[in-house]
């Protein structure tokens, strides 16, 4: 059997199509008349009245703290468990994270979130304060991990009660909706102040790299498209009135974005029948909250202290796995950074194995990867 990816692009003559039209008439910069058409179908999809294309999740994350007014010297929460990403943006805008411990959602854990507002900081007036250092607390980042969504009823009371702005980083949850609760039929990203998604290689639908903002006002958006286009007020005349950034996402991209969301729906139904058909073959992945209809963008097998054992041996026998990120207090630029009671993580950081989901995948692939994992693990 030839090897067995991870998780990689499904693309065809769809999305060759779209691209070829954008060649064809030059457009493959940022001007042109895809990235207003992508814009659109990503607004449309999650529900929300415009949505801002740039160049990448990570430039998505930026212009969203941006937007909810994280300041130089300012501390934003953010989870432990997450990847790199979510994180680095925070210090683009000179602030520092503080790290919160994930729940068994793998997600931040709203309850040490809760704690940590209260115990460890005062409000001031209607701003949030720590008191060991005397910093502003300013916004706060839950991530959905893998597709599954966090329990954002708990974490925007939270919010609310102590004045924090509220960043859905939705990088891997596109197609992910709460199905219970306040915000039944809501889609993640969408029910924060902002939020921003990724079209990454790896994702359920990819523009090569590309991302996309949200906001639940529409001067949010406006002005996030504003700073993405190097802040532009006089096109003509190269007139700026602020500091801009290049973020915007190509035409290119966006026509190969197009052709991606028009599969969408089949590619979550792969998704879910794949994670099915791993757990009735007795590989027993960590589940998705009761409350949502997920994307089931990554699976989630704990192999507990056999975790390394398992990925080696899964390539040797050709197939593609990784464990879950490193945890974030301990990579060398955060490890002076706050991490508040950090104790699930470490025991899901040292046994989460990804196994392959791409929507791609065969029932064949599915059975010769479960067989392998039971043969392995014993």
């Amino acid at each position: 059997m030839d090897y067995i990816p991870l998780s990689v692009p499904n693309m065809g003559a769809e999305e060759r199509k779209l691209v070829d039209e954008a060649v064809d008439a030059s457009w493959v910069s940022t001007g042109g008349p895809f990235v207003k058409q992508f814009e659109k179908v990503i607004a449309d999809y999650v529900g929300m009245p415009d949505a801002v294309a740039c160049a990448s999740g990570t430039a998505a994350l930026h212009l969203t703290m941006m937007e909810a007014g994280v300041k130089r010297d300012d501390l934003v929460i953010a989870p432990d468990l997450t990847f790199y990403a979510t994180v680095n943006p925070i210090r683009y805008c000179g602030a520092d994270p503080v790290f919160i411990d994930c729940d068994d959602s793998l997600c931040m854990d709203p309850q040490k979130l809760e704690d940590y507002c209260a115990k460890e900081c005062e409000l001031r007036g209607d701003e949030l304060y720590e008191k060991a250092s005397g910093r502003h607390v300013s916004a706060v980042v839950p991530v959905h991990v893998f597709g599954n969504l966090a329990d954002m009823e708990s974490i925007n009371d939270i919010a609310a009660k102590y004045h924090l702005k509220v960043v859905e980083d939705a990088a891997e949850s596109l197609g992910s909706r709460w199905t219970k609760g306040r915000y039944a039929g809501k889609h993640s990203g969408t029910v924060g102040d902002f939020g921003a998604f990724s079209f990454n290689g790896n994702k359920i639908v990819t523009t090569g790299g590309g991302g996309m903002c949200v906001s639940k006002e529409q001067k949010g958006a406006d002005h996030m498209r504003h700073v993405s286009t190097q802040a532009k007020v006089d096109t003509l005349r190269f007139i700026h009135d602020e500091v801009g950034y290049n973020y915007r996402l190509t035409n290119l991209q966006s026509a190969l974005g197009i052709g991606q969301m028009e599969k969408m729906d089949g590619f979550i139904e792969t998704k879910k029948r794949n994670y099915e058909l791993y757990q009735e073959l007795g590989i027993e992945l960590m589940q998705f909250s009761p409350n949502c209809a997920p994307n089931y963008w990554f699976y989630a097998y704990l192999a507990g202290d056999k975790r390394d054992l398992l990925i080696e041996e899964l390539d040797k026998r050709g197939i593609g796995s990784r464990p879950i990120w490193e945890l974030m207090h301990r990579l060398k630029p955060y490890v002076d950074c706050r991490a508040y009671r950090i104790e699930k993580a470490p025991k899901y950081h040292a046994s989460v194995v990804n196994i392959p989901c791409s929507t791609n995948l065969t029932e064949d692939d599915v059975r010769y990867v479960a067989a392998a994992i039971k043969d392995i693990m014993g």
